[in-house]
């Protein structure tokens, strides 16, 4: 596919749509406004997402995970029929998966469960739950302050160039935390329906997100307390019984829901599921997988994810919420900001995609005090200062999302190996297995294959012959001539990444 014939449509198409978008807000037709964002965010999502391969690091091994889990759901493996030996605490090459929490795995699951076993099925729940996270920042905005800030908010969503990257799965991190920031948006604003209709069934939802989103990635999820405590609070409809009481059923809907698969893996799979929670606290203390950086590592992060110009509503906001506690609702978005920063500032761990879940508090922050920016310029005498750093707002954003979708680079979306990798499947191999292979994760995705980097030695491939394995060997000019000699197997060369 010629990516250039891909891309300028689709630039094309995004630049016409929010333009009409933007006249629509100028309108103050704020539902046709955003709507337009959603339909070319999703465009930009489907976009960066149609890459016919799986990307390194994390999506493939959730991918595998993902479909491995089609045909049995409680039972998370990588290795699904392992044939050499393996260590479950090698999360890499293990037989059970319980690296991850399995909720974005069981959706993933279901998605191609329907749609088939693909990328583009394996990144469409990330594309639906991102585009309908747009909506989401409106609400969210619109709330705390009005409904031109929401519009704002929405706006840097749609155009979020990590959060872009991280639908389509070219990060590290990709789908698992796509999945957390959205349950984390979408508990926020069942707090904030709460707190306007005081609906226990908001309140119920509310913790059910938070428990979707510690089954997503675990106990972050929890910012959301102090954030709907706030919103309680600032409602000023509750007494403090009520709110103590409310409070109470909020954690107990979220234990429910994430709960009952801690015991499950405890009880069903002990020695993995403690080696895999020893392991998580170990990205507190230790550095894993050289994932590493200086202590200000995100305060630097969110330059490059946002734009260089984010510290200044950075700390403006902060600033403001601290100078006057009693703003509940600007504490509220302080706190969803400030506490991740610092403990994953403090973690030795750290990965761009950890503190993915305060971009909505961050874009909430800058469109505030955008708009500030428009309210001075009115009765400044240098406004020509004031509308190029208006403009930098935007523009800088919108540098950094064509910087990371990279519309105008030419890319092969369906690489040699891939096509390799599925031809394959054309000749019904049964109980196969692929050996010196640099991709077995991969190969393990689109064939039926076992796969491994390396090879075992001539004894080990002889008895699996007698097994009635068909033994594949990758010939990357390097096999071994013993090992070329035994009768029964199958050499030759594929491509590789």
């Amino acid at each position: 596919m010629n990516d250039l014939l891909f891309s300028i449509p689709t630039i094309l198409f995004c630049g016409i749509g929010y333009y009409i978008s933007w006249r629509y807000y100028s309108k103050d037709s704020f539902t046709n406004a955003v709507l337009l964002l959603m339909v070319c965010g999703l465009a930009l999502r489907i976009y960066t997402s149609a890459d016919f391969f799986l990307h390194t690091w994390d999506e493939r091994y959730h991918a595998l995970v993902a479909k491995n889990l089609i045909s049995h759901p409680l039972t998370p493996t990588l290795y699904d029929h392992p044939i050499l030996t393996y260590d479950y605490k090698n999360w890499a090459g293990n037989h059970i998966w319980v690296h991850k929490q399995p909720l974005p795995l069981w959706t993933m699951a279901a998605s191609m469960k329907l749609f088939g076993v693909n990328e583009i099925a394996l990144r469409l729940p990330s594309i639906a739950l991102m585009t309908i996270g747009i909506w989401l920042s409106f609400f969210i905005g619109s709330y705390f302050f009005n409904k031109k800030t929401g519009y704002l908010t929405a706006f840097f969503f749609s155009i979020n160039g990590l959060i872009i990257e991280l639908t389509g799965g070219r990060l590290a991190t990709d789908h698992i935390d796509i999945f957390f920031l959205f349950f984390i948006e979408l508990g926020v604003v069942f707090s904030i329906l709460f707190a306007q209709k005081q609906k226990v069934i908001f309140n119920l939802l509310s913790g059910v997100c938070i428990g979707a989103a510690i089954l997503s990635k675990w106990l972050p999820a929890l910012i959301v307390v102090p954030v709907w405590l706030l919103i309680v609070i600032d409602s000023r409809k509750f007494k403090l019984r009520e709110i103590i009481y409310h409070l109470i059923i909020l954690l107990s809907s979220c234990i429910l829901i994430f709960l009952p698969w801690q015991l499950y893996i405890y009880s069903v799979f002990p020695a993995e599921a403690t080696w895999e929670a020893s392991f998580n606290v170990k990205h507190i203390k230790e550095v894993l997988d050289e994932r590493t950086g200086p202590f200000y590592y995100f305060i630097e992060r969110i330059r490059i994810n946002y734009g260089e110009l984010v510290y200044l509503p950075l700390i403006w906001f902060l600033w403001k919420s601290f100078k006057n506690i009693r703003d509940k609702k600007r504490l509220a978005i302080s706190i969803w900001v400030l506490v991740p920063l610092i403990f994953f500032s403090i973690a030795k761990t750290k990965m761009q995609g950890y503190i993915l879940f305060i971009s909505p508090a961050l874009f909430l922050m800058t469109s505030d005090f955008f708009f500030l920016l428009k309210e001075y310029k009115k009765n400044h005498r240098f406004k020509w200062l004031f509308n190029l750093v208006l403009f930098l707002f935007i523009a800088l954003p919108v540098r950094y999302m064509i910087e990371r979708v990279k519309p105008f680079e030419q890319q092969n979306r369906n690489p040699d190996w891939v096509i390799d990798l599925r031809k394959l499947n054309d000749r019904n191999i049964s109980k196969g297995v692929l050996f010196n292979y640099d991709k077995p994760i991969e190969a393990m995705f689109y064939t039926n294959l076992t796969a491994y980097q390396n090879i075992p030695d001539k004894s080990k491939i002889a008895d699996l012959v007698a097994e009635g394995y068909h033994v594949i060997i990758n010939d990357d000019g390097k096999v071994p001539d013993e090992i070329k000699s035994i009768n029964g197997i199958t050499i030759e060369r594929f491509n590789s990444r």
